[in-house]
């Protein structure tokens, strides 16, 4: 049982999480400290590491060695507790010296057994300050991690909610804020929670201070849920990073053609943000205010074409105004009408629209005239992108009775079938040498585009179809909708969700 304690240090209050421990009989996992039950060196690990409790200050100064916390096994020092159900770690992490490696860590770690090669997600702060939520979801396997968009921040917190790891970490306020990092992870009933230090270099040891330490068992939420949105960009070789992050829905992020900035949809109006920036400026669109998420950049970057359901019909329509903003220029005449993309020449739009109750695949000049059908096959058509080249146009399609890719010349002619597989795949978008596409796969099964769904960001070669899993997260709907291929081709945009308990935003 868990016993809060509220101390005055200085001029500091600082909670601590105090445990009322039953004799023990053995020693094989370390002696007790503070709250955590045992402390060892957990992988390979040649110079032994420590742990002590400072009662006074209510902290912890953790001494580790270890090469690395990644790939297949993470070599350490970690002070642990067991525990089931849903917990939170939160702790300042400070390390002892100046110098070391800058990818010594300091980190709050949530694990499946004590072995080096566990499941485990951990909460890293970098001796550089890099901080990132890593993470192994199947034994052995490789580490992978989301990089927040802070700094060494004052505080960290990690937190368990069902099968789910979340990333906290104080902003300029100093208050603790989601930081758009999270990962789905399969613990069982039971799980080891704790502070460790890898040094990151097998022949040192380091140090690192945690205070204000608040270790907590976590009720089931009882109120609403906030919706967290996070604006991620993943490299082709290298590691998720958070670019931007709100307690508010966000959709579809583009990447400028300059490589600047990001445009996404945010209630109803399209957002701007620079990159490094840290709030997106609204970009005017007026009178259409009621943008959806299906919207991109022409190939030179001066204008920009936007869905709107603002007009009096109250349906989608396809709209061209300057990318600085400016009054919309009307494309489409009937609705509803969906951008999707535009061709390299500049010349043509590609949208989804829904034409007497069928969702099919159009074409239409970009300086206005009539729609042109390209498809008419069962089920829903929609996503429709130019190849680089201009010369196809990718498309998912449920005429086989499941969502796959598909393709067909820019004038609709030489139908086929791209992708083979099990699960639901949607919104084919190409690197800009066209020789990369990346699409959302939902769970077999999955009817749609829903929202709030483990969802998978995959990526096929054109050359030889091979499909590999850049990343796995909870999205959907909004996740990657339209183009957001970075111009340089080495980087996606997309946004992942979370769904928090609004409890757990209320104690920042």
């Amino acid at each position: 049982m868990f016993v809060c304690s509220l101390r005055s240090i200085g001029s500091f209050a600082v909670f601590a999480a105090l445990a009322l421990y039953a004799p023990t009989t053995h020693a094989e996992h370390g002696e007790h400290v503070g709250v955590f039950q045992g402390h060892q060196d957990v992988g390979t690990v040649l110079h032994p590491g420590s742990a002590e409790f400072d009662q006074e200050h209510f902290s912890y100064t953790i001494a580790g060695s270890g090469e690395n916390m990644w790939f297949g096994e993470d070599d350490f020092q970690f002070a642990w507790r067991k525990m089931s159900g849903d917990a939170s770690l939160t702790a300042s992490v400070t390390f002892v010296g100046a110098t070391g490696n800058n990818h010594r860590k300091g980190v709050l770690m949530i694990r499946k057994t004590l072995d080096g090669n566990s499941i485990a997600s951990d909460l890293a702060v970098h001796g550089d300050g890099l901080t990132s939520l890593q993470f192994r979801d199947a034994t052995g396997g490789n580490m992978a991690e989301v990089q927040t968009n802070v700094s060494a921040p004052k505080m960290v917190r990690i937190e368990k909610r069902g099968d789910y790891i979340y990333a906290f970490v104080s902003g300029a306020d100093g208050k603790l804020h989601p930081a758009g990092a999270a990962t789905k992870l399969s613990l069982g009933s039971d799980f080891y929670i704790g502070l460790g230090v890898c040094s990151h270099d097998k022949d040192t040891v380091e140090k690192a201070v945690f205070s204000n330490v608040a270790l907590k068992v976590l009720k089931p939420a009882t109120g609403n849920t906030v919706l967290v949105s996070s604006l991620e960009a993943i490299p082709l070789a290298g590691d998720r990073r958070v670019q931007y992050v709100a307690e508010a829905h966000f959709e579809a992020p583009n990447w400028s053609p300059d490589g600047k900035a990001f445009i996404f949809n945010q209630d109803g109006l399209i957002r701007r943000l620079e990159l490094g920036g840290s709030e997106p400026t609204i970009i005017p669109t007026s009178p259409q205010n009621k943008c959806n998420n299906d919207h991109g950049f022409s190939p030179d970057g001066k204008m920009l074409a936007i869905s709107d359901m603002s007009d009096e019909v109250k349906k989608s329509q396809v709209y061209i105004v300057p990318a600085a903003g400016g009054t919309p220029r009307l494309v489409t005449k009937n609705g509803p009408s969906y951008w999707h993309g535009w061709s390299p020449d500049g010349k043509t739009l590609t949208f989804a629209a829904v034409r007497d109750g069928k969702s099919d695949i159009f074409t239409i000049p970009a300086a206005g005239g009539e729609e042109t059908r390209l498809t008419s096959a069962t089920g829903t058509n929609d996503g429709p992108e130019y190849t680089s080249d201009g010369a196809w146009i990718y498309f998912n399609s449920e005429r086989t009775g499941h969502m796959q890719i598909w393709r067909m010349k820019a004038d609709g002619s030489g139908q086929e079938q791209v992708i083979f597989d099990e699960t639901s795949d949607w919104f084919p978008h190409f690197s800009p040498d066209g020789q990369l596409m990346t699409f959302l796969s939902f769970p077999a099964g999955t009817t749609g585009h829903p929202p709030n769904k483990d969802v998978e960001l995959r990526l096929m070669s054109v050359k030889d179809k091979k499909v590999t899993v850049l990343a796995k997260l909870f999205g959907g709907q909004g996740t990657i909708n339209v183009p957001s291929w970075s111009p340089d081709g080495k980087k996606i945009a997309y946004v992942s969700y979370s769904l928090l308990p609004e409890e757990d935003l209320s104690e920042k």
